[in-house]
């Protein structure tokens, strides 16, 4: 498999983007260039301003509210936050300074690995592996649930099912869609690897378990697995990272002590929260889509039944370092 890209820019929401977090995205929205901002705050140099930038803000200026200064409020009373929680940019990648080098490669590039992710604060581990083709498109991609937030209309943290984060795009039944899915595949000797990312998980307090730096460690675990450089950990959902590979990612590059510790909480699986995820994708699929392939079910089977057995031998909560 070879992939093109197709894009000429990215767009992301701007909140908490900042030099230490997204240094090359910070870089690219503060230098001269082209750049799209809407719904950040406007001072009297024109210079746009947002939550979470890593420096202080303003006092007044204009924003989506019109002219705005510290303290005010709504027609209910709430305060009205210098810029809007879902203040977003859009920039060319070409001025992204980590850009790749075949980013325009008519040809494309082979296909190593396909990465799906949503917002999670409770239930998968933040970086895994599917263990074939086929599972990496059902428990990854088809079973793909992300919570609500500033940019969704309604509540926030409200827990939604979204096959692939495509579901609002999709012009073709759901069952159909997933069928074309698995047999993109078919013929090909070695078909990409496919992981699951969690940068969303959360402790008891709401606390996030990571910083939004560490994704990268993340990403260039997988990129390690599908060279075949580290081994990995079983677990009834997939294939998870050692500590010392961990380890030795997070200080080489981003000079970070990963601990024992961070490692547990992290990848502690989580056994009830992962029954009740695959009860509520059983459920969306018997009730909701009427062309649902036989193998969804099969494969959340065999799934369940891995960590039924697991519950068994180890508990609700198992750490990586008892597997």
């Amino acid at each position: 498999m070879r992939c093109v890209n197709v894009e000429k820019g990215i767009f992301g929401i701007i909140r908490d983007v900042n030099s230490e977090g997204d240094p090359v995205i910070y870089e690219a929205l503060t230098k001269p260039g082209e750049v799209i901002f809407s719904n950040v705050l406007i001072d009297g140099d024109l210079a746009p301003h947002w939550l979470g930038m890593g420096k202080e803000l303003p006092t007044e200026g204009t924003n989506h509210s019109g002219k705005w200064h510290k303290g005010k409020t709504d027609a209910d009373g709430n305060e009205i936050t210098a810029s809007h929680k879902n203040a977003r940019y859009c920039l060319n990648i070409s001025d992204l300074s980590n850009r790749d080098s075949l980013l325009d490669e008519p040809e494309g590039v082979p296909v190593g690995g396909i990465v799906y992710g949503g917002r999670d604060s409770d239930t998968l581990v933040p970086v895994e592996q599917a263990y074939d083709w086929t599972e990496g498109i059902i428990l990854k991609g088809a079973s793909l649930e992300s919570e609500t937030t500033a940019a969704t209309l309604g509540k926030e943290g409200i827990r939604t099912f979204n096959l692939m984060s495509n579901l609002d795009f999709l012009s073709i039944p759901l069952g159909q869609y997933i069928q074309n899915n698995l047999a993109f595949a078919d013929g090909v000797e070695q078909p990409p690897m496919i992981f699951s990312v969690n940068y969303f998980l959360k402790d008891k307090d709401g606390k996030y378990f990571n910083s939004m730096a560490d994704k990268k460690v993340w990403i260039l675990w997988a990129e390690l697995r599908v060279h075949g450089d580290v081994s990995a950990i079983e677990t009834p959902t997939g294939l998870i990272p050692t500590y010392d590979d961990l380890a030795k990612l997070f200080h080489e590059n981003l000079n970070k002590q990963y601990t024992q510790t961070d490692y547990n909480r992290q990848f502690t699986i989580r056994v009830p929260e992962n029954l009740a995820k695959a009860d509520r994708i059983e459920n969306i699929y018997k009730t909701q889509v009427i062309d649902t392939p036989a193998i969804v079910f099969e494969v959340l089977d065999k799934q369940r039944k891995r960590l039924e057995q697991l519950l068994q031998e180890k508990g609700k909560y198992v750490s990586p370092l008892d597997l």
